[in-house]
């Protein structure tokens, strides 16, 4: 049986801080921000613990795969100091491995989510996988066209180019998925399913769904 958590302290917190995205109101409510991190960090071992036995995670901490809430704002215009979401990248390594792993992110009004695949690959890999699926597409259109995976993430998405890359036909019958600079899987959980005593059991079903796309964008290096 899967573990139970209860991240309404991390959704309460995160709702408060929305408004208040000032380093006046986050240390008045430090203790909050303490208790928030907490449970989102029991989710964080929950599922760790629920993919240990399929995934290479031995050793990898939660806090080896959380990411800060403080905003690096030196490059930024927008100068408000905090993220106004929790996240976690679960990966061998944490959130600092070159592997393809699993994203987790937990916002307020619907925007929390389960993600993964390449958000920002180098041009060598992007490269890799645009002559992977020119050569033979058909395994990867087999992954993302499953009806378990269609159902739960939808169309692959990520950023695409404005036209065909350089080298490939605007005519090619693959010119979607060659187009694409990004390719991701997401799904997004409503609030009220981050408050469901079986969170813990159905996201890592649905990770486990992603499983199989994430092993083959993996493999092209």
């Amino acid at each position: 049986m899967a573990t139970q958590v209860d991240l309404k302290p991390t959704l309460d917190f995160l709702k408060g801080l929305i408004p208040n995205n000032n380093r006046a109101w986050f240390q008045a409510h430090k203790s909050d921000f303490d208790i928030a991190s907490q449970a989102f960090e029991a989710f964080v071992v929950a599922l760790i613990d629920e993919l240990a036995p399929t995934e290479d995670l031995r050793g990898v901490s939660p806090k080896e795969c959380i990411f800060r809430i403080y905003r690096d704002v030196r490059f930024s215009k927008d100068k408000t100091p905090y993220k106004t979401h929790m996240s976690a990248y679960i990966a061998p390594g944490g959130r600092k491995a070159m592997a393809v792993g699993y994203y987790i992110q937990i916002s307020p009004g619907g925007e929390s989510i389960i993600a993964g695949g390449l958000h920002e690959p180098d041009p060598k890999r992007l490269a890799k996988f645009r002559q992977v699926i020119e050569r033979d597409p058909r395994p990867f259109k087999k992954i993302i066209g499953a009806k378990a995976f269609r159902e739960y993430f939808g169309e692959v998405e990520g950023e695409k180019l404005a036209t065909a890359p350089r080298g490939y036909s605007k005519d090619h019958p693959e010119i979607e998925l060659l187009r694409m600079k990004q390719i991701t899987a997401y799904h997004r959980i409503p609030d009220r399913q981050l408050l469901a005593p079986d969170l813990v059991k159905e996201t890592v079903k649905g990770l486990k769904l992603m499983k199989p796309f994430l092993v083959y964008l993996d493999s092209i290096r």
